[in-house]
């Protein structure tokens, strides 16, 4: 009696080897950016600061007659609202996220991942740059209907300083995040971003302040980066605002790296 014939191997030997090496560098990162994406984009409290308070203070500001802004208000108003977008999304919000997933243990179970902290800090700033590209773009839409008409030049060094402004205050708001307890972040952010915001709008609304007194608001992240993008919309490059946003990055962003704690 005959055997059967075995059956033949349809797949190339070692098609199902284990093959444990670990991802490379991007793909760890681009997963990282994703799952903080959804996370930004499902939460609530993050839209209203995100989205509704910056479109609000657009229309109501174009719309209302407050203040002396002149006939042009809307080209000095756009600028300043993408501030306050750029401040809540990357600085405030992002501060209370990572307080509060530090507290939840959410953050210690990542890190024990193979996942490196330069990994969570570089993913959660590039989920916010890309919220920031699109409250970008959806204020612009807006500003363009109230009668903004901006350079393309403009447009494009506006994008640079928004891209700056974004990367110092997110490495601010880790920063703050992953080194203080939820509380005590909570309550911080939203006191640091009523005081920049304080300031910003001294900057942003006089036009004839001291000497020393607009270069002190223009040391704050918030004044130097509504001043810079203000000019940056008339295709101006504010060289002294734009060393401040970098240096107040750099420094947050190294200090986040070192004290940054997953618990």
């Amino acid at each position: 009696m005959t055997q059967p014939d075995q059956a033949t191997n349809r797949f190339a030997p070692g098609t199902f080897t284990p093959d444990p090496r670990p991802s490379t560098r991007l793909a760890m990162l681009i997963a990282q950016t994703r799952l903080e994406l959804i996370l930004l984009l499902r939460n609530g409290e993050q839209l209203l600061l995100t989205m509704f308070i910056p479109i609000t203070l657009l229309v109501g500001l174009s719309l209302l007659p407050f203040g002396d802004l002149g006939d042009d208000r809307v080209d000095k108003i756009v600028p300043a609202v993408m501030m306050v977008a750029v401040m809540s999304t990357a600085f405030t919000g992002q501060a209370i996220a990572v307080g509060f997933d530090r507290r939840y243990g959410a953050l210690k179970r990542l890190g024990a991942t193979a996942l490196p902290r330069w990994g969570i800090i570089a993913g959660k700033s590039a989920a916010v740059l890309i919220v920031v590209v699109l409250q970008a773009i959806l204020l612009g839409v807006i500003g363009v209907a109230l009668g903004w008409r901006p350079d393309l030049a403009g447009l494009a060094i506006g994008a640079l300083v928004i891209a700056l402004g974004t990367a110092t205050f997110a490495a601010m708001g880790l920063l703050l995040g992953g080194t203080l307890k939820a509380e005590i972040v909570l309550a911080l952010a939203n006191i640091l971003w009523f005081v920049m915001l304080g300031i910003a709008s001294v900057v942003f609304a006089t036009d004839d302040l001291p000497g020393a007194v607009n270069v002190l608001a223009r040391l704050v992240p918030s004044g130097a980066l509504a001043v810079t993008l203000e000019e940056a919309m008339r295709t101006s490059i504010d060289w002294f605002g734009i060393a401040v946003l970098a240096v107040w990055g750099l420094v947050s962003g190294v200090l986040a790296a070192r004290f940054f704690r997953f618990e």
